[in-house]
Parts: structure tokens; C-alpha cells; sequence
């Protein structure tokens, strides 16, 4: 239900006008393919160090199926923003190079070159991964962190 605010407008007539909303958090779904979505889970948590915070299962197997299939699990990587025009997801950390390599091991595609400084899209460091269910992730390290290491 959004709050609605009376508006006086010029000449004694009024309008309503949307108060805007507060949001607090911004939660990203990434969709896998069900009988995929254990390995997606274990792959996040192998190259990110994510941390299962929840699990829903599917409450009926059907025969052909060695396990239930993951309905959805709760994830929690570091901060993650994702930016206009489709979804790509940033992590920050202080080791580009180490949280790249983790990724890549776990069976990520390192897309391209570490870029620094003003071809970076956080002005800091970033290296860009595609994981193996098509999301492209950006491993950043701050343009603060990284002005500090500098001076």
C-alpha cells in the first residue's frame, strides 16, 4: 500500500503525489535449471565463499530422480549490486587476483583483463568471470583501497 500525500497545487485545486518508498535491501534471483541447481549452490559457494543461509526442496520426486530438487536456496556473498540492462553482479575485495583464480578453479571463464583506474567501472581494479550458468560477475577491489595502496 503506498502512502499518498495531498499536494496543494496553485489554485486551490490538489493532487495526490506518491511518497516514494524506502527500500533497505536489494536481493538479486539468479534462475538455474532445477536438476543444475545443487551444483550452481556449490560452485557459489566454492568460488565466492558463499553461505547458505536457507534450503526449500521439492516436497514430491518423481521416479526418475536420485534426490529432490532444489526449489530455492538463500545465498549470502559479501555485497553484491547489480547495474541496468540486464544483471551483472559485483563483488568487492581487497585480492582481484585471488578471488578471480578461486572462481576460475571452481569453474568459472575469466572474461578478459584485470583493468585499474579509469577503465575500471568502480575506479579501482576489476576482473570480470562468467560462471558456468551464464551469470557474468565482476570481482572489484575499491578506487579507495586501491588510491591507498598507491600513495
Amino acid at each position: 500500500m503506498a502512502a499518498v500525500q495531498e499536494v496543494q497545487n496553485g489554485g486551490g485545486a490538489t493532487e495526490k503525489a506518491a511518497v516514494p518508498a524506502v527500500f533497505t535491501a536489494l536481493k538479486p534471483q539468479l534462475l538455474v535449471e532445477a536438476p543444475k541447481a545443487s551444483d550452481a549452490v556449490q560452485f557459489y559457494k566454492s568460488a565466492f565463499g558463499a553461505v547458505e543461509n536457507g534450503r526449500t526442496m521439492q516436497s514430491k520426486r518423481k521416479a526418475e530422480q536420485e534426490l529432490p530438487l532444489i526449489l530455492s536456496a538463500q545465498l549470502e556473498i559479501g555485497r553484491v549490486k547489480s547495474v541496468g540492462g540486464g544483471c551483472v553482479l559485483c563483488l568487492e575485495t581487497e585480492d582481484v587476483e585471488a578471488a578471480i583464480a578461486t572462481a576460475v578453479n571452481a569453474g568459472a571463464v575469466k572474461e578478459g583483463e584485470i583493468v585499474e583506474g579509469d577503465g575500471a567501472c568502480c575506479g579501482g581494479r576489476v576482473g570480470k568471470v562468467k560462471d558456468p550458468y551464464g551469470f557474468t560477475w565482476l570481482i572489484c577491489s575499491s578506487a579507495k583501497k586501491c588510491t591507498d595502496v598507491e600513495a
